[in-house]
């Protein structure tokens, strides 16, 4: 039996605690030791509740950075900026949090750290001599380059704030390693990568555009929890079901805090569309922000697995687990990013020619017209089912057994 300790610690969303939920669930299957270091403990509980089962599995609060940094440059281009805002600039701030994870290390007794997008758990791994696995999408398991690349890519960027400020982290990184009688890093991407970097993701959807990968790696394919959510019209409410009209249906995975989501809910009900949509703030209780018979509000989160193969289109913010099962259903997007991580999804899945990207059109976004596009014009339904075509053999249960398998060879 091995200790595996499963950390997460920037990033929001669920999306990465549920990357971890069945590694976790298979590991402890196979008669592992395995613990949770997780940024958040409180909207993860749902989440995790059914690993209830498997008893000696502690969920942990990660060490965070609480603080304000003040004086970056705005907007953020790259990783090393990232970290910069979350405790990287000062090497005496940084040692605090590796501290705490060391902290946590000791207590789990781990053999083995997986980090998904967590760069500071990495660190306090090399500083104790432990072996590490990065698992995580393309935009957090960066191409082994010096200095770390901008994902900005749609502005110009000037080299020499992208190389001064990776000599600036990386000196940070190697002051604390050094303190602590660790080897030094030699290129800050090290940190995101660790001793085995496992890239979830397609080269279709890769954020870094990288192409082939270096003899031993490949690409493993998003994650996503395929189990998840009501199907529709089985959860004995009228509002899980469709609209009972005609017109294309459409699925809409939305948030409020998109300030076009009202926008383009009215443009889907002009088009004639028979939409069913899951807002979370509606499920929650707050008014609705288009009423319409074309429009039903789902009462909770939706069973995607069921509800994308009867949908025409899917309008969502482009979040890798929704975004990948309608990608595996030959689905055509119309993708709302709220951040640059998505915004570089919805670029790569423009340029496969499965959907398009409504941020890439200035405001107002002509959202009637690129809906009109999506459901008249063949091409976008062709683009995302060559991508179906050429991942059909994909599942979520292969995927994390090869994973664990990765991540158990490791062990010592």
């Amino acid at each position: 039996m091995a200790r595996f300790l499963l950390c997460w610690e920037f990033g929001g969303g669920l999306g990465h605690a549920g990357r971890l939920k069945p590694l976790a669930r298979l590991l402890m299957q196979r008669g592992h030791q395995v613990d949770l270091a997780l940024r958040d403990i409180v909207h993860t509980r749902a989440l995790l509740s059914d690993l209830a089962d498997l008893p000696g599995m502690r969920v942990l609060q990660a060490p965070v950075w609480l603080h304000q940094t003040v004086g970056l440059p705005e907007p953020l281009v790259s990783l090393t900026e990232i970290l910069m805002g979350n405790g990287y600039l000062k090497a005496d701030h940084l040692h605090g949090l590796v501290a705490g994870w060391r902290a946590l290390m000791a207590l789990t007794q781990a053999d083995v750290v997986v980090a998904d997008y967590a760069p500071t758990a990495t660190i306090a791994a090399r500083s104790l001599n432990l072996p590490a696995a990065s698992v995580g999408a393309g935009f957090y398991v960066p191409p082994d380059v010096s200095p770390l690349p901008p994902f900005r890519t749609w502005e110009p960027v000037p080299p020499a704030r992208i190389v001064e400020g990776d000599k600036v982290v990386l000196r940070a990184v190697n002051t604390v390693l050094q303190d602590l009688g660790a080897a030094p890093c030699a290129k800050l991407v090290d940190i995101f990568r660790g001793d085995l970097p496992l890239l979830c993701t397609w080269p279709e959807l890769d954020h870094y555009r990288r192409g082939p990968l270096p003899d031993g790696q490949r690409y493993l394919g998003p994650t996503f929890l395929p189990e998840s959510g009501d199907k529709p019209g089985h959860a004995g409410d009228e509002a899980s079901h469709w609209p009972d009209l005609p017109g294309p249906k459409v699925f809409a995975y939305l948030r409020a805090s998109h300030p076009d989501h009202a926008l383009v809910l009215r443009a889907l009900d002009q088009a004639g569309c028979a939409t069913l949509c899951y807002l979370p703030e509606v499920a929650a209780g707050k008014p609705a922000p288009v009423s319409s018979p074309r429009i039903r509000y789902a009462a909770g989160p939706v069973h995607l697995g069921q509800t994308l193969p009867q949908a025409e289109l899917m309008v969502s913010h482009g979040g890798e687990a929704s975004l990948t099962q309608a990608l595996l259903a030959g689905l055509p997007v119309l993708l709302l990013p709220t951040h640059a991580e998505q915004f570089l999804m919805a670029q790569r899945v423009e340029e496969a020619g499965a959907g398009l990207n409504a941020a890439a059109h200035a405001r107002p976004v002509p959202f009637q017209t690129l809906l009109a596009q999506l459901v008249n014009e063949p091409r976008f339904r062709q683009g995302a089912q060559a991508l179906a075509q050429s991942y059909a053999g994909f599942s979520h249960e292969a995927q994390t057994q090869e994973l664990v398998e990765a991540i158990a060879s490791l062990r010592s």
